[in-house]
């Protein structure tokens, strides 16, 4: 289980030698009533303008910096995300990178990974099949392993974006966080534990974590949807789960069509052009699938913004 002392290490590194590269992001403070929301405030955690495009520059660049790093470089699956932050962060480092990518990983995403000098191999048809060929490939190369979402670095570096939110605004009754394999979320809850309600939103097509609060442990489950190339994980991380099981009580489910008209909506209202899993907090909120009480302050993860732009008209 991470602990709030490695958080706060972790983010004194960021702050001291690479503030140019993990940047404080902002928290949007908002009446509800400009969201459509019964609540006292709206707090958006703009995330999506972390280096990389999302929350995942954290957690990847905590990874590199605290293992050796051999000749052969790092090596990662992602559906996108986690590939772009890890080829950043090894651009950042002078090392190379060589990321697998499933079939339905965006062309906007592999696009972005070439741009970082990143080898780019497309590993089988969803994000498990990709994870599967990269896990081959490491054994070949003896490259340093780069989990999207299962490593205690991954998580640690996660929590640094929960600790910022804090800094900057105290507090919040409650912090709406979209769930894949589990690496924000666990970092998220590992730092605010009971202090603030973290509640996990997943696609309905996208359940890992709500089948694994199913069936008591973490199980396998068919993966489609809007969201798939981002919150595509079969399987809930072990250390999400650990870490979810004793700080997160509550696990809902959205329909794709719900999270589109959020992502629709911030980019229409807003201005904020995210990719789906970034639209599930507000879609949480304005489909009323989490009803918050009305002078409750409630945190949006505004997680990621690898889109194509097209996809938004």
């Amino acid at each position: 289980m991470i602990d709030c002392y490695q958080i706060e290490s972790c983010q004194r590194i960021f702050n001291l030698r690479y503030s140019h590269f993990i940047h404080q992001t902002p928290l949007w403070r908002l009446p509800g009533r400009a969201l459509g929301v019964n609540c006292a405030e709206v707090w958006l955690k703009l995330e999506h303008l972390q280096t990389g495009g999302s929350f995942k520059a954290r957690g990847m660049l905590n990874r590199l910096l605290s293992n050796p790093i051999p000749p052969s470089g790092v090596i990662v699956a992602s559906g996108g995300n986690a590939g772009i932050a890890t080829a950043a962060a090894a651009r950042e480092l002078g090392v190379a990178c060589e990321v697998f990518v499933p079939e339905i990983s965006s062309p906007a995403k592999r696009a972005r990974l070439a741009g970082l000098g990143a080898r780019v191999v497309v590993g089988g048809a969803a994000y498990a099949d990709a994870l599967q060929a990269c896990l081959a490939r490491q054994q070949d190369t003896g490259a340093l392993l780069t989990h999207a979402y299962d490593q205690p670095e991954v998580l640690v570096g996660a929590g640094t974006m929960a600790l910022e939110i804090e800094q900057q605004g105290g507090l919040p009754g409650s912090v709406l966080v979209s769930v894949g394999g589990g690496g924000l979320i666990g970092g998220v809850a590992g730092w605010f534990g009971q202090r603030s309600r973290v509640v996990a939103l997943e696609p309905e097509l996208a359940p890992s974590l709500f089948r694994a609060r199913e069936a008591g442990r973490p199980v396998d489950v068919a993966v489609s949807g809007i969201a798939a190339d981002s919150l595509g994980a079969k399987r809930i991380g072990a250390l999400a789960w650990e870490v979810t099981q004793a700080q997160v009580r509550d696990a809902l489910l959205l329909t794709d069509e719900s999270i589109r008209a959020a992502q629709l909506w911030l980019w229409k209202e807003l201005k904020l052009a995210v990719e789906p899993a970034a639209a599930l907090p507000l879609a949480a909120l304005q489909s009323g699938r989490y009803l918050p009480r009305p002078d409750e302050t409630v945190c949006l993860v505004i997680c990621g913004a690898n889109l194509d732009p097209a996809s938004l008209n």
